[in-house]
C-alpha cells in the first residue's frame, strides 16, 4: 500500500494547487492513505476549519501541523472536535485537539503521531519520552504507525527516529519548508526523510515573497510577509508499505 505525505501548505495558492490535483494523483499513484501537513494553510500561517475541510474534500485522511496551529484561536474548538486534525502532542495538557490517532480505512489501522522539536523552538515536552510512550501504546493496535516530526534540527529529527525506529513505519520530518535528499529505510523497517519540504512557490524564500524577507534581513525592520504566488510546486514523498508487518519498503520523494 501507498501513503502520499504532502509537505508544509503555504497559503491560499498552494491550498488550491493540492484540492485541484489531489484527487488525480490519489488514482495515479495508488494512493492508499494521505497526510498533509497544514499548519500554514490560511493565510501562509495558522490553520482554520474552513482550510482544514477544503483539504479533506479532496482526499486527506489527516492534517497534522506544528507551531503555528495556534494563530487562529477559532481553529481551537474545531481541534477539539476532529480527530482527523492534529496538534504536537508533547504540548501541556490541557491545550486544545488531540496529538496522534488511529484511523480505519478499509480494515487497515493507520497510526499517525504528531511531535514538535525543542532544538531552536520554544521549549515543549520531551519529544522523545512522549513519543515512545505513544508509540507504545499504539503499537499494540496497529503495526502501521507513522510519526510527523515538526522540528528544525537536522540531528534532532535523524536521532529520535532512530528511537522510534523499532515502532514506526515511517518518519518525516517537517517544518523547514526545504526538502531534504536524505530519504532513505532505517532498520530494514522505517522510512526516513529529514524534511519532505512545503507546497509552495519555488520564486521565493520558504513560500513567502522574496523582496520582503530580503528587505526585513537587509534593515532588520518588521515586515508584512506575504505568500508568494508564482511557480508552484508540490514536494511530497510516497511510502510503500506492508499493511500486515508495518514494514517499509521505499520512500521516494514526489514532486507535482
Amino acid at each position: 500500500m501507498n501513503i502520499l505525505f504532502i509537505g508544509d501548505i503555504i497559503g491560499s495558492p498552494a491550498r488550491k494547487k493540492i484540492c485541484s490535483q489531489l484527487p488525480d494523483i490519489i488514482e495515479k499513484e495508488n494512493i492508499f492513505f494521505t497526510i498533509a501537513q497544514g499548519e500554514n494553510l490560511a493565510g501562509g500561517i495558522g490553520i482554520t476549519e474552513k482550510t482544514a475541510k477544503e483539504l479533506f474534500k479532496a482526499g486527506v485522511d489527516c492534517i497534522t501541523t506544528g507551531n503555528h496551529v495556534w494563530k487562529h484561536k477559532e481553529v481551537y474548538k474545531y481541534l477539539d472536535e476532529e480527530t482527523r486534525l492534529l496538534r504536537p502532542a508533547n504540548y501541556p495538557e490541557g491545550v486544545p485537539g488531540i496529538g496522534y490517532f488511529v484511523y480505519e480505512k478499509e480494515n487497515c489501522k493507520i497510526g499517525v503521531i504528531n511531535l514538535e522539536g525543542r532544538a531552536f523552538m520554544k521549549p515543549l515536552q520531551d519529544p522523545f519520552s512522549i513519543g515512545k510512550k505513544i508509540a507504545e501504546s499504539m503499537y499494540k493496535e496497529t503495526k502501521n504507525i507513522l510519526v510527523d516530526f515538526h522540528a528544525e534540527a537536522t540531528g534532532e529529527k535523524r536521532a529520535l527516529s532512530l528511537y522510534l525506529s523499532e515502532y514506526t513505519t515511517a518518519f518525516i520530518g517537517t517544518h523547514t519548508h526545504v526538502q531534504t535528499a536524505d530519504e532513505r529505510i532505517i532498520n530494514s523497517k522505517t522510512a526516513y526523510i529529514s524534511d519532505v519540504g512545503m507546497v509552495g512557490s519555488m520564486d521565493s524564500v520558504i513560500g513567502v515573497k522574496k523582496e520582503e524577507i530580503i528587505k526585513h534581513l537587509l534593515l532588520s525592520l518588521p515586515q508584512r510577509f506575504k505568500v508568494a504566488k508564482e511557480n508552484i510546486l508540490a514536494n511530497c514523498v510516497i511510502i510503500d508499505f506492508d499493511e500486515k508487518t508495518g514494514r517499509a519498503y521505499s520512500i521516494i520523494r514526489y514532486n507535482f
